[in-house]
């Protein structure tokens, strides 16, 4: 790390999102850093502006195999306009089968997440220092409390979006006319495995009626 984390939250709080990540690159270097996006309903914003700052970096995508279709659509075509490199980080067969057999995310989500997100995410991630996620304060009690860097079990977490409200989203939509998730209009605010997603405004339609709110990735 070239410094501590009080001082670049100091350094990087002031600056604007793609500002944030310009300067990311003259702090690490590019081998260091992993960037994740999950396709889904605000990813586009922070898809682009990576397209800008750094169009080289790769994009991983945690496909769980119960991704809607209108998701991997939707990735496909942000990959080809943006001219990204997509690469896809996959569970376990065996484990993943499982998964699929037993309906783990009726009997025990968060296992089912463990096995299908957390695991094979955790085995990528040793190779990294810095990671870029899209997390945006507002989502989320628990990511309100974020700040543009935090560090989580020896890894940076780097978070260029987390300060932006609704309305900055938005309107960075319009201003470059972003697609959206075509299951927005379907009033999906929050998109990720198609059996616990519903259509709800914020995070509400995830893990309904269930006291889970998060699937473990970034707490």
């Amino acid at each position: 790390m070239s410094m501590d984390l009080k001082k670049l939250n100091e350094l990087f709080l002031p600056l604007s999102p793609l500002e944030r990540i310009k300067t990311l690159y003259s702090h690490f270097d590019e081998k260091d850093i992993l960037y994740t996006s999950s396709f889904g309903a605000t990813a586009i914003y922070l898809l682009h502006l990576i397209s800008q700052a750094r169009p080289q970096q790769k994009v991983h995508f945690l496909d769980t195999t119960f991704h809607f279709a209108e998701t991997l659509a939707y990735r496909n075509m942000v990959k080809e306009r943006f001219g990204l490199t997509v690469v896809d980080i996959l569970p376990d067969p065996t484990q993943n089968a499982l998964s699929h057999e037993e309906k783990m995310w009726k009997t025990d989500p968060d296992l089912c997440c463990m096995v299908n997100k957390i695991v094979p995410m955790d085995a990528v991630k040793v190779n990294y220092k810095v990671w870029i996620s899209g997390l945006i304060g507002y989502q989320t009690h628990f990511r309100s409390d974020m700040n543009v860097f935090n560090e989580r079990q020896g890894m940076l977490k780097f978070h260029p979006l987390i300060d932006q409200k609704a309305s900055d989203v938005q309107t960075y939509f319009e201003q470059y006319d972003l697609p959206e998730h075509p299951l927005k209009k379907q009033g999906y605010y929050s998109i990720g495995c198609s059996h616990c997603t519903r259509k709800g405004e914020g995070r509400s339609g995830r893990w309904q009626g269930k006291a889970k709110t998060e699937c473990g990735l970034h707490t």
